[in-house]
């Protein structure tokens, strides 16, 4: 049986634990955070009582409880250092998305990486929703014929979208914006669909919506500062954490520890990330991809379009019709229309919960309760950089108004002349 640190324990560390609990081939044998709160509630959740460890014995822990695995569940930034660090103990490593936030994150990773052998893993749950498995069993069979272009638009609602405007996410050098931290998923998609990664990026975007400045211009609530102020009380946007049993025990009463709020006005000052973004992307092989985020629509939901040789595939999800109405099954319509004939509908179903039930296989397998995938779902560094060069191209885009080139980026990490694995 093999013993797993988690490192962080927000709200995303419950669905590892809970895992690990539950496994009989893993155990929950240390858990490590800042915030004692924070992991005494976990072990309340647990109904156990796993060992827990300030940052500062990071690596006594590692040695004391005999890990064989580390989960990083810290905030984004931080993410390259503990992995560097378990990997030097001789751990494996499971982290969540992005794998980290910037290039030196991503120097300091590769040359643990290399330097000691041991796996990084990192938790591309989209990749095990059997919708999306589905569309890359019909890529690779010639569905469509050659690719020659992807459209893919995602939408995040004004609960969804607005939440990453509240917390830690809204720092860009914490989070390195939507681009690393949300839709780091969805080009590492586009990169597992295609089998191929990212050449040339450009993008264009900027805070539309959130933050201070545009509050005052659409005439929403500016005059609070977080959602359990009295002037919250009406405002639709307000996070009131005191509503929720689970937010209140992880962030409200733990916040007289480190000062974190979990609950700031999406309309405030300080938000350095944008909410409206366009990227282009030429895939290796000369695919191009359009994509687009936008993190204040009135309704949750994706579509993602291949034009093809032959054909057009086309995969629209659905996730709610508006923002605060009653909780739904997701539904997925998938497409597929050849030249000169009519379109096939290649399923039309209801789509699991966490991620679409990418949440449960992904743990199946991160876990070794699952059987070997022919599909490759399982990501590790490579794949990790893949989706993390796009997002850091498109950043820079951002800032220099120019297209900027992969193979550029991968100089700059020491990978003259080597692509990640395609």
């Amino acid at each position: 049986m093999k013993r797993y640190a988690i490192v962080g324990l927000g709200s995303r560390a419950e669905l590892f634990a809970r895992a690990l609990a539950a496994s009989p081939r893993a155990e929950p044998a240390a858990f490590c955070d800042h915030n004692e709160t924070r992991m005494r509630v976990h072990n309340s959740w647990l109904g156990t009582a796993v060992p827990c460890y300030g940052p500062d014995g990071f690596g006594a822990m590692l040695a004391k409880e005999r890990i064989d695995v580390v989960v990083v569940c810290t905030p984004d930034h931080t993410h390259a250092r503990y992995v560097a660090d378990a990997l030097t103990a001789g751990c494996d490593v499971v982290t969540e998305k992005p794998m980290t936030t910037d290039l030196d994150g991503v120097r300091l990773i590769l040359a643990a990486q290399r330097e000691t052998g041991r796996s990084v893993r990192v938790a591309f749950n989209y990749r095990y929703n059997p919708v999306h498995r589905r569309v890359r069993e019909l890529l690779a069979e010639g569905a469509v014929g050659e690719i020659g272009s992807v459209e893919f638009s995602w939408l995040l609602d004004t609960a969804h979208g607005a939440d990453y405007f509240r917390r830690w996410h809204r720092d860009k050098e914490r989070s390195g914006g939507l681009l690393v931290h949300k839709s780091g998923h969805h080009f590492d998609l586009v990169n597992w669909w295609l089998g191929r990664g990212p050449e040339t990026v450009y993008a264009l975007g900027g805070l539309v919506f959130y933050g201070e400045e545009n509050g005052r211009r659409h005439g929403h609530a500016t005059g609070y500062t977080r959602g359990t102020d009295p002037a919250a009380r009406d405002d639709p946007f307000a996070l009131d954490l005191e509503s929720s049993p689970r937010l209140r025990a992880l962030y409200r009463d733990a916040e007289a520890e480190d000062g974190y709020l979990r609950d700031r006005n999406v309309f405030s000052p300080g938000i350095t990330i944008e909410d409206d973004l366009s990227v282009l992307v030429r895939h290796r092989g000369g695919v191009v991809l359009n994509y687009h985020l936008h993190a204040y629509s009135p309704r949750e939901g994706y579509r993602v379009v291949f034009s093809g040789s032959e054909g057009r595939l086309e995969l629209d999800v659905r996730e709610n019709e508006h923002a605060g109405a009653a909780a739904t099954p997701s539904r997925a319509l998938l497409i597929r229309q050849r030249h000169w004939e009519p379109p096939e509908v290649v399923l039309d179903q209801e789509l699991g919960e966490g991620h679409g039930g990418g949440d449960e296989r992904m743990l199946a397998e991160l876990l070794g309760d699952a059987a070997p995938d022919p599909l490759g779902c399982a990501a590790d560094h490579e794949d990790g950089l893949r989706a993390l060069l796009t997002g850091l191209a498109a950043n820079r885009s951002l800032r220099t108004g120019e297209p900027v080139g992969i193979d550029g980026l991968l100089d700059e990490i020491g990978m003259s002349g080597h692509r990640p694995r395609e």
